[in-house]
């Protein structure tokens, strides 16, 4: 603070630093409400504007830091509560506000409240993923909370009957907007759960304003939400709205249509899943067919099949080949002992002694009798083990395994094929009874009304019924 002197004069820039320091020490983290004006962005990021009252205007300085953490910047004509500290701007002598946040006066007010509830409800674990349930894969029994009257109904059951089949649609009607709603919505969904009428709960209404969903940013709704034994999906407003129930159910949907869809998805990805696994199936068994047929063919034009002679052959020739082998040893052998027998005539001839000529012509006829039996038994031996027939057997025998085998192993494929085919089940006495309207399966008690046109798909045909009386276990 500059001290006063009598008669001295100060500069420009003395005076405005002196103004500077007394008013940011005195006016530091203040909230100050008016109606904006003169409004102007930059292409910087920074926010200048004026805050103004029936009596007198303040300008403001909003920086780009302090910018990009509101959820939503003001416009002229907006009254606002705004919070940050006195300057003075040296070079055009002015003072101003350096905002620090801006809260609108009654939206703001509302926003302000969601924001502490949001915050008070994320800090208690109410978003946590972890407490999600998960969406039910086939739900039968469908919960709308919503306005009887309103686009959202119709919207959810459109999605639902041109896209799933088999369900019950419980609607239980609520106000979605103004005094009570909130109170309604949260006994619609605790109704619910308390009589457990539903698989799913779908709590909806269509666009609008924050004030128009605030029944949706209640506490009382959120907790029971939170509190939901039934997997619950929100889908409160525009894709672009957002809400407490959003954040505490246990699905978003940015759409009503949306949200039908969401419930139907897992039965649509099943239906898909079993297409592709059938046509997989028909494949791998058309594949494993062929491969089974062209093996079954490859065996049948198989040499030993179209020209059998052509494995006893060769060991037939060796066969007629060691019989000549055999005999021309044994001539030679015989012309060998011929040989040696004239050899010793000729000898005992010259010896002349008739005794020992005697002895030993029984010599020799016992030898030669000895060796003619013993190569008669050799030679019958090799004969027996090298028979032609004896070939032919055992190479029949096994070929005749071998297509044992192979016929088995066909047999019980086309048995296991047979076993898989539904139609099989209708020949046991089975039959499958069908609803004659829409030609689909019925599976439940549930699905039949009186007077309702069915028929029984038997082994042979169809039988075709009225139901006269329905009796529910």
């Amino acid at each position: 603070m500059i001290c006063k002197e009598k008669n001295k004069v100060y500069s420009v820039s003395e005076i405005t630093w002196a103004i500077k320091s007394q008013l940011e020490g005195q006016f530091a983290g203040i909230y100050v409400q008016g109606e904006v004006s003169n409004f102007k962005q930059q292409s910087s990021g920074h926010i200048y504007f004026s805050l103004k009252d029936k009596d007198a205007q303040i300008s403001c300085a909003l920086f780009r830091n302090s910018a990009k953490r509101l959820t939503q910047l003001p416009k002229a004509g907006d009254q606002i509560v705004v919070f940050g500290e006195i300057s003075v701007y040296p070079p055009r002598g002015n003072y101003q506000i350096i905002v620090r946040d801006i809260r609108l006066v009654g939206l703001g007010e509302l926003l302000l409240k969601l924001h502490e509830l949001k915050k008070e409800l994320q800090n208690l674990g109410w978003f946590d993923p972890k407490v999600k349930k998960k969406l039910p894969p086939l739900p039968k029994r469908i919960a709308v909370v919503t306005s009887p009257t309103g686009a959202v109904i119709q919207d959810i059951l459109n999605v639902l009957t041109r896209r799933f089949t088999n369900f019950q649609l419980l609607l239980n009607p609520v106000k979605v907007q103004g005094e009570g709603a909130a109170e309604e919505i949260a006994q619609a969904i605790s109704d619910i759960n308390k009589y457990d009428l539903a698989d799913v709960i779908i709590v909806g209404r269509g666009g609008g304003s924050l004030e128009d969903l605030w029944p949706f940013n209640e506490k009382i709704v959120a907790q029971v939400i939170f509190e939901s034994k039934i997997p619950i999906i929100s889908a409160v407003g525009h894709e672009t709205d957002y809400s407490i129930c959003d954040f505490v159910a246990d699905m978003r949907a940015p759409t009503p249509s949306a949200a039908a869809e969401i419930v139907i998805q897992e039965k649509d990805a099943l239906l898909k899943h079993l297409s592709n696994a059938s046509s997989q199936l028909i494949k791998a068994i058309t594949h494993h067919l062929t491969v089974v047929k062209n093996t079954l063919l490859a065996v049948k034009k198989h040499p030993v099949f179209s020209f059998p002679y052509q494995l006893t052959a060769q060991k037939m020739q060796q066969i007629d080949d060691m019989k000549s082998k055999l005999e021309i040893a044994i001539c030679h052998y015989v012309d060998m002992k011929k040989s040696h027998m004239f050899s010793l005539r000729k000898h005992i001839g010259s010896l002349n002694p008739s005794m020992q000529l005697v002895s030993a012509k029984e010599k020799l006829q016992r030898n030669t009798n000895r060796l003619i039996l013993s190569w008669s038994s050799y030679y019958k031996t090799k004969r027996e083990k090298m028979d032609k027939k004896s070939i032919q057997v055992r190479l029949y025998n096994f070929i005749k395994l071998l297509l044992e085998t192979k016929t088995r192993a066909f047999k019980d494929l086309v048995s296991h094929i047979k076993s898989i085919d539904p139609k099989n089940l209708l020949k046991k006495g089975y039959s499958i009874l069908f609803s004659e309207k829409d030609n689909s399966i019925i599976l439940s008690c549930q699905q039949l009304e009186k007077k309702q046109k069915i028929y029984a798909l038997v082994s042979d045909g169809k039988i075709k019924a009225i139901t006269e009386e329905i009796e529910k276990s």
